[in-house]
């Protein structure tokens, strides 16, 4: 005679031994009983960063240039330098049109804070056949404002010097960072343009891009680019974090739904874990630094000083600004444009490495190095 335990194991038995079954004969059974997708009821399904996927063949364009796409981007790329960065600049701009713009002939925007001499425009026109443009900067973008206190200004440099905190005496590289943060946009020369590419001296590109990276922001609603992540010197930004809670208290809407906040934070926004995108090189949409909330933001960090009283830098100012006020998706990592700017580079990994014929070493790759951000970039998408 059977116990009630008897039937119920019997039962139990007969049950999986029917699953098992199902699961081998029937695949559509199999998968929606399957453990993962089970999880994946409860945790939402799972996803990789964008940059896994890989780009379209519609933005590729072939060598031959009889058989070269009509549809371009509006835009440029924008290089910052002095007339003493002739060589470094050239290199830099060789390399580039070498490996992307000789097929893509965007134009060129060079600022300056003094105007270039005729020596400087002569070399770099003839670097290219497209459109270049010399513009300087207005003073009262690049100079330090005369409502900053000078003498809290100068103490701070003096204790950073001490310190040996870097760049931590200089104010041109201060009047840089404020014109980087919130003013290369307002130049009058990049006023018609909506996407811009950085481009700083003595970089290296190591691969071929052989796609449109303007026409990828375009059309799939990107508004920031960058290739490497890294973390900020907390002795140059001491105030900056309390100084951007407060401007989210105040203005709430800003802050975008989907954003990148846990890039840049792991306590919730409680306190910055220093992340932020490496600026020497950013592709990114003109039209989100010209928005209300970064322009209301970028006022609001200038009222407090931080650019002098402290070393506040353009690459935390862009990054917090772009994590905060679009979506994740909206911020791209370019894993197939290999680049280095000393002393960090990004080299492409396996068949990107191949597919950009990147003459960087695989082995120098600071992608997931200690001091790298870009696995806490990853996890917002895992």
């Amino acid at each position: 005679m059977m116990t009630p335990m008897r039937y119920i194991l019997l039962v139990l038995g007969v049950i999986i031994s029917i699953h098992y079954i199902l699961s081998f004969t029937h695949e559509e059974y199999g998968k929606a009983t399957s453990i993962s997708n089970i999880a994946e009821q409860w945790t939402g399904p799972k996803s990789n960063p964008p940059y896994k996927t890989p780009v379209p063949d519609e933005y590729y364009k072939p060598d031959t240039p009889s058989d070269l796409q009509d549809r371009k981007a509006n835009a440029s790329f924008v290089m910052l330098v002095r007339n003493s960065d002739l060589s470094g600049i050239m290199s830099s701009m060789k390399q580039i049109e070498d490996r992307f713009n000789r097929k893509f002939q965007y134009p060129y925007v060079f600022l300056n804070d003094e105007p270039f001499t005729q020596s400087f425009k002569d070399h770099i026109q003839a670097l290219t056949n497209t459109t270049v443009e010399f513009g300087v900067i207005p003073s009262d973008h690049w100079h330090q404002p005369s409502w900053v206190d000078e003498d809290r200004a100068t103490k701070s440099r003096d204790e950073m010097v001490r310190n040996n905190v870097i760049y931590g005496g200089s104010v041109p590289y201060r009047n840089m960072c404020r014109f980087n943060s919130g003013f290369f946009y307002r130049h009058e020369l990049l006023q018609q343009y909506r996407y811009y590419w950085r481009v700083e001296p003595d970089i290296k590109l190591f691969c071929d891009v052989d796609y449109d990276p303007f026409l990828v922001m375009q059309d799939q609603n990107k508004v920031y680019g960058f290739t490497i992540s890294l973390y900020e010197y907390q002795a140059t930004i001491p105030t900056l974090w309390n100084v951007v809670k407060s401007f989210i208290n105040a203005n709430p809407d800003f802050v975008a739904p989907g954003n990148a906040m846990g890039f840049l934070s792991d306590d919730g926004g409680e306190s910055y874990n220093l992340c932020h995108f490496w600026s020497n090189f950013e592709i990114g949409d003109l039209d989100f630094w010209r928005g209300e909330a970064y322009s209301k933001f970028f006022e609001y960090l200038d009222e407090q000083g931080g650019f002098y009283y402290e070393r506040w830098g353009d690459a935390p100012v862009h990054s917090i600004g772009a994590a905060l006020f679009a979506k994740k998706e909206q911020i791209h990592f370019f894993n197939d444009i290999g680049y280095r700017h000393e002393p960090f580079q990004h080299c492409p990994q396996g068949e990107v490495h191949s597919k950009g014929k990147c003459w960087c070493d695989p082995g120098q790759n600071f992608d997931y190095e200690w001091y790298s951000c870009l696995n806490r970039y990853d996890k917002m998408f895992s």
